[in-house]
């Protein structure tokens, strides 16, 4: 682990192997950073919150109480999650938190907004400046204010264009999707041959 001498990281934190945490970041009692993720500047990561491995975490990042993410998120620069849908200074909501959790593999773009109570699902990608109010599907592209669907993305982070046949193929890695009935499917190699 390798920690700038300016990051404030609080006991009680569990901190994996080969994590990198850079200047200016505060991790609170409590939260749990998994194995090799890069945490950036300013970042802020409260008691309860759990990061798996892999995280890429950019600056200005900050992620409350009731948050998640499983092995190999990427949070964009000054992205946001919320914990509580209606706060209000004077009244404490800390029994109101609503937990929300980014999937393996999805992105949150720069100055996303995550309002509390959603499921961002594995691989989806949010783009920058969109502000989420509902659950994501998997590989799902959403985009705008608020944040609707507006195509699918591969693991590797492009956006997938079907033929006829609900067929799309990733130009990085060459995994094929197919889109039944609004979801999507990775193909197994058996199902490649009776679909082309």
């Amino acid at each position: 682990m390798e920690v700038h001498p300016t990051a404030i990281i609080d006991a009680g934190c569990k901190i994996g192997e080969g994590t990198k945490i850079w200047h200016f970041s505060h991790l609170m009692p409590g939260c749990e950073v998994g194995r090799d993720c890069v945490i950036g500047q300013n970042v802020f990561i409260a008691d309860g919150v759990k990061i798996g491995d892999r995280v890429k975490i950019q600056n200005n990042v900050s992620i409350y109480t009731g948050v998640s993410c499983e092995d190999e998120v990427f949070l964009g620069p000054s992205c946001v999650f919320t914990n509580v849908v209606n706060p209000r200074s004077s009244i404490d909501r800390k029994q109101e938190y609503q937990p929300t959790l980014v999937c393996r593999g999805a992105t949150v773009g720069a100055n996303a907004t995550i309002i509390c109570g959603c499921v961002i699902g594995r691989y989806a990608m949010i783009g920058a400046g969109a502000v989420i109010t509902h659950d994501v599907l998997p590989h799902a592209l959403v985009l705008g204010t608020p944040g609707r669907q507006t195509g699918w993305i591969s693991a590797c982070g492009h956006r997938l264009y079907f033929n006829s046949k609900g067929i799309a193929i990733c130009r990085e890695s060459g995994d094929k999707y197919h889109l039944v009935n609004g979801r999507l499917m990775l193909l197994k190699q058996e199902d490649i041959i009776s679909n082309f």
